[in-house]
This record gives structure tokens, sequence and C-alpha cells, in this order.
């Protein structure tokens, strides 16, 4: 599944792993990571970090290539009742949220 929105950035679906990549673009400092096998398309991502995830035939796929730091992604990752959103550090790949 490849979602194409009318945006430079495209969201690819990888197996089970839906992340986007930010074509001609600078790299932001976090990546946004939606596990599809796991999601449940509650939208809750979609409320607490709008324009950051869109529900697409019901799952949350990114909607933003390498992002600047926002505690609010940090929330939608927390608040996903099955986890299946993770943030990531681009500088050192380490895992921001959720927290173990």
């Amino acid at each position: 599944m490849e979602v194409r929105p009318d945006r430079p950035w495209v969201a690819q679906h990888a197996g089970d792993l839906v992340t986007d990549d930010l074509v001609n673009s600078q790299p932001g400092p976090w990546r946004l990571e939606v596990d599809a096998s796991r999601c449940i398309g509650s939208g809750g991502c979609v409320a607490v970090a709008p324009g950051r995830f869109a529900l697409t035939d019901g799952v949350a796929v990114p909607s933003a290539g390498p992002v600047p730091p926002d505690d609010a992604l940090i929330d939608a990752a927390e608040s996903c009742p099955v986890e299946a959103i993770t943030v990531r550090d681009l500088a050192d790949g380490r895992t921001l949220a959720p927290s173990d």
C-alpha cells in the first residue's frame, strides 16, 4: 500500500510498518512510525497531534517526514491504546516513545 498525499513526502507501507520519508528536503530530528498490524484506528493520534497523523483505510499513517521535536508527538505515542506509534530520535536512533 502506498499513500501519496498532496505533499512533497511519500508515506509508504513496508510490510506491517508504516513510515514516511521526506523527498528532496533536509531531515528533521525525529521520525514517526506506526505498526499497521497493531493499529486499531482509534484516531487518538490525529486528535493529539493534528497535521502529523492521518487515518487511511482505518490505519494511522504518519503525515509528515522527519519532524521537529514536539511534545504532542510523544503524547500521541504514549496515549495510543495499543502502542502502535513509535517516535525515534534520528540523531541516534533511540526510541523516545512509547516509554518502556
